[in-house]
């Protein structure tokens, strides 16, 4: 086992945790149960100031309101806020949700101070009905059978339009099923709740690929989405209705899942930010925290517990909250670029999901377990994630962790753009980088640049295969121009290769590379021309990114196009390696013919690649 550092990285501000590390039990981030129950009621206690005068909303402070307006983020800051008040389970809390569940249902719809919107008004609510579901599906004893009877019958009848078939064809499909669990415990409507739970678990099955993998609607949309709500609310259900039957089929799903996401968690916590829905930050801790709750997991309790501490602790040691002790919209620290329309002020509670640890018993393993170290923090790593098309990379000598994309899209959505959202397009993420955004120049990204010197978009990714070292897929930038596009890996190298086909000669191509911010602590990004660019490197300027204020540079490399089948090929680096080599030096690559090369890494070993034209026109 690697040697804990005593300190990840320089961190933004101390730590705001009252507890006492323990560096004993938890070598790696210091953190117990102790640090989540008290983070948990740190951050209950801030948005109380922002309570309606009955409790029923929570109107916190924010940039912008939400798309579904502020009565709804109101909604959504009381639901949110509740499911970690039900996790932590104390009842200095609970009793003050309750209070607001009896003020926000008594007039819905109306223009009361408390008033909740309704579901026919407002289409937000069903996503908001399933926190309150689930928090008083956790506390039903404790809370929802000591409600007035009168208060049960105005919920219910507020929470069952939520068992209609979902208004969003995705995960939203799991925000009826949460709502009819509850309400089958309840012995409320159970014929029409089960009906539900039938109906949305068929929904999302012909979205679920293999090997713990579900796209998240019909766009093969790979993201966070897995881990916080395409797995976590059917298990979760599963666990809770003691459906033997259904945690066998779902159950495995999960611990395959899981054998992907532990890769995705850097040395200092972070996960990768890739996909949407970004604010929510530490909910990539629920997937590993519920494993741990069913038994179905991979993960030895250390190694549970030190990744779930590790995200928290790195978001609330760098500026995730503000001044007051709130969550902020954004990464780090605020951050608009990274928002989409629907996330409003209360949208970044959804990370109490992160809290689903606290269901386990103080005396269970995942607490009293001595951490273990993360994959990324034993051993370089390549691995592909079943039929993603995504290609994890991680290296243990810096603990970083990268994601090259080869086959996720969300293209047709409006939060980021139709074509181009930076979640989905990019080529590769990291851990320690995050995607630019408009005006910048994309990172990490191939285009063709037209007449004017603006750059094509990605577009859809066709995956057309991963292997052991490798992922490749094809995408039309423009009408009657296609790129297949392959990276292979080795170590922290990266050999990105672009055969472009149909393009008129001259056409010029950029290659963009990592987009890193300056700093004694910064990563070290290297782009290195082997056929087809100019000699050198330029650097773009660029601005800020989520992970801090610009001014930041993006090296990227040109060439243009001498036929109709153009090959381009370079040698790529991201690295937090103290004074690393050259990248040149990580790698021989030959071009042996007009689709074809060889690569010789530096420990001898050789890999070869033959790119081949899509046979379809739909690639």
């Amino acid at each position: 086992m690697p040697t804990p550092p005593e300190n990840r990285e320089p961190e933004n501000r101390e730590p705001e945790n009252r507890e006492p590390e323990s560096r004993e039990l938890s070598p790696y981030t210091g953190w117990t149960r102790a640090h989540w129950e008290d983070a948990a009621d740190r951050l209950l206690l801030a948005v109380r100031p922002h309570a309606s005068p009955g409790g029923g909303l929570i109107d916190l402070p924010g940039p912008r309101p939400s798309w579904s307006g502020a009565r709804s983020d109101g909604l959504e800051g009381y639901a949110r806020t509740f499911l970690l008040a039900a996790l932590l389970g104390r009842d200095t809390h609970l009793d003050r949700y309750a209070a607001g569940l009896a003020a926000g249902t008594e007039k819905p719809g109306g223009e009361g101070p408390d008033a909740w919107p309704l579901m026919a008004d407002t289409r937000q609510a069903v996503v908001e009905s399933a926190s309150v579901a689930l928090a008083l599906r956790l506390t039903r004893t404790r809370l929802w059978d000591r409600l007035d009877d009168h208060v049960r019958q105005r919920t219910v009848d507020w929470l069952l339009p939520a068992l209609d078939p979902s208004p969003v064809d995705n995960n939203w499909w799991l925000f009826g099923l949460t709502v009819a669990g509850f309400l089958q415990d309840a012995g409320i409507e159970t014929d029409r709740a089960a009906a539900t739970i039938s109906r949305s678990l068929d929904r999302i099955e012909r979205w679920y690929l293999g090997e713990g993998w579900y796209s998240d609607g019909d766009n093969r949309a790979f993201d966070h989405y897995n881990a916080w709500a395409l797995h976590f609310y059917p298990v979760l259900h599963a666990h809770l209705a003691g459906d033997r039957e259904l945690l066998d089929r779902h159950g495995p799903r999960l611990r395959a899942q899981l054998d992907d996401h532990v890769h995705l968690f850097d040395a200092n916590g972070a996960p990768v930010p890739y996909g949407r829905s970004l604010t929510y930050r530490f909910a990539a801790a629920a997937a590993p925290w519920l494993g741990a709750l069913t038994g179905h997991t991979p993960l030895t309790p250390g190694a549970t517990r030190r990744l779930a501490s590790g995200a928290l602790r790195h978001f609330l040691d760098r500026g995730a909250t503000d001044e007051h002790g709130l969550l902020t919209l954004g990464w780090h620290g605020p951050y608009e670029p990274v928002l989409q329309a629907y996330s409003g002020p209360g949208s970044p509670y959804w990370a109490s999901k992160g809290f689903l640890g606290l269901l386990l018993p103080a005396d269970h393993p995942v607490w009293t377990a001595t951490e273990e170290p993360l994959p990324a923090e034993r051993a370089d790593t390549v691995r592909p994630f079943g039929p993603t098309g995504l290609l994890v990379q991680t290296t243990a000598a810096d603990g970083l962790v990268r994601l090259h994309n080869h086959g996720s899209n969300h293209v047709g959505a409006t939060e980021w753009g139709a074509d181009d959202e930076p979640g989905y397009a990019r080529h590769a993420y990291s851990t320690r980088t995050g995607p630019t955004t408009a005006p910048d120049p994309a990172d990490n990204h191939f285009a063709l640049l037209r007449p004017d010197g603006t750059a094509t978009t990605r577009g859809p990714a066709v995956p057309l295969g991963t292997g052991p070292d490798r992922a490749v897929s094809a995408h039309r930038p423009l009408p009657g121009v296609r790129v297949v596009s392959a990276v292979l890996v080795h170590g922290r190298a990266e050999v990105r290769v672009h055969l472009v086909l149909g393009a008129p000669e001259g056409t010029p191509v950029r290659q963009t590379g990592w987009t890193v911010h300056p700093g004694p602590d910064a990563p070290v990004s290297q782009l290195h021309p082997v056929h087809g660019y100019g000699p050198e490197a330029a650097e773009l300027p660029t601005g800020a990114t989520l992970q801090g204020p610009g001014p930041t540079r993006t090296p990227a490399l040109h060439g243009t196009t001498t036929g109709p089948a153009t090959l381009f090929v370079s040698l790529a680096s991201l690295t937090a390696e103290p004074d690393p080599a050259p990248v040149a030096d990580l790698a021989d690559v030959q071009v042996t013919g007009p689709h074809t090369l060889t690569v010789t890494w530096r420990n001898g070993t050789t890999a070869r690649l033959a790119l081949e034209a899509p046979d379809s026109e739909d690639q």
